[in-house]
């Protein structure tokens, strides 16, 4: 119910409207504070913060918990002989920061993960994209088929995945081997080459990547008006200038979401070259997680890893806003 009350000059006074029961406005929010906080507490609250405690357990003891301790160990010495005891780790300060820029392997790892971001995001977005146009405009009973088809390496085991591409790759044995051979032509060996090994783990991951994107991009299109297609068609647009005024524009907001959970998988790649080359050869598939891994559960540098993963955060997080500044929704 509104109750209305009346301006010095007789006329009621729209902004004198109180909601009776809505909460304290501006004016009265800080009196009411503390009862407002009591009535969060209060009996009537209870079935809410019960169904809410499982998570907040969880997320307390598997994410809040071990952020701040690795936060903290980022800046102890903290090894295999400190796990029994936390607090005899010695604090070291900036000391593992400083160290990563002066560590080769931890620069390589750097470079490598850059590579891997630059030319499979732009490829996974792009293929993504062209498939979801495909799909969307020439395939008609079939694209129920293609979807479960492109969406396949999305859910299956990376290790059935790795089996698949270490056929495909073998110098000796290989798909593509057999294939140059009957060409006259020798294949090279992919994941033992220092040029061509972070290229393959590359195409490896477009593959498998691939089918989120164009699944995102998919229902993308078909929220796209079709009175809006048409009305460029009519205007005389071709296909190529639909797709660049329409498709592309009204995109934006889903190209955006793909861009950045591709990016941030892409920057976390641990999974290919740790099944496919195990970082080699001489490191030229050396990611910064799998560098990060090593330090931490092959040679127990828990505080060196944990300062690794504090820097890989910050160039995620950099690169995320970066994103969302550039590509963000112009339509509106």
């Amino acid at each position: 119910m509104a109750t209305t009350t009346p301006s010095r000059r007789g006329v009621p006074d729209r902004t004198s409207k109180v909601r009776s029961g809505a909460g304290a406005g501006t004016g009265t929010g800080r009196r009411r504070g503390p009862g407002l906080r009591r009535d969060r507490l209060s009996v009537q609250n209870g079935p809410g913060w019960l169904f809410s405690t499982p998570f907040l357990v969880l997320f307390l003891t598997f994410m809040a918990v071990p952020i701040i301790a690795t936060f903290l160990m980022s800046f102890t010495e903290f090894e295999l002989r400190n796990v029994a005891d936390p607090f005899s780790a010695e604090f070291i300060g900036l000391e593992n920061y400083t160290r990563l820029f002066e560590d080769e392997k931890f620069l390589t790892s750097l470079f490598n993960t850059f590579y891997f971001v630059v030319l499979g995001v732009p490829l996974t977005v792009g293929a993504g994209l062209f498939a979801a146009v495909l799909l969307n405009r020439g395939v008609g009973r079939m694209r129920t088929v293609f979807r479960v088809g492109f969406y396949a390496p999305v859910v299956t085991s990376i290790v059935a995945v790795a089996v698949v591409w270490r056929f495909v790759l073998d110098p000796a044995d290989g798909l593509i081997s057999g294939l140059a051979s009957e060409v006259g032509l020798k294949s090279p060996d992919f994941l033992g080459s220092n040029v061509l090994a972070m290229p393959s783990l590359i195409v490896m991951a477009v593959w498998r990547n691939l089918g989120t994107a164009m699944v995102l991009f998919l229902a993308g299109l078909q929220g796209i008006p079709t009175e809006v297609r048409e009305a460029a068609r009519l205007d005389g647009a071709g296909i190529w200038q639909e797709f660049r005024s329409i498709t592309v524009p009204l995109l934006r907001p889903t190209m955006l979401y793909v861009s950045v959970m591709t990016t941030i998988g892409f920057l976390n790649v641990f999974e290919e070259p740790f099944v496919m080359t195990e970082g080699g050869p001489d490191n030229s598939t050396l990611t910064v997680s799998l560098d990060m891994y090593k330090e931490g559960f092959s040679y127990f540098h828990m505080g060196y890893a944990s300062s690794m993963a504090y820097v890989l955060f910050t160039i995620i997080l950099a690169v995320t806003l970066l994103q969302l500044r550039l590509l963000k929704d112009k339509t509106k």
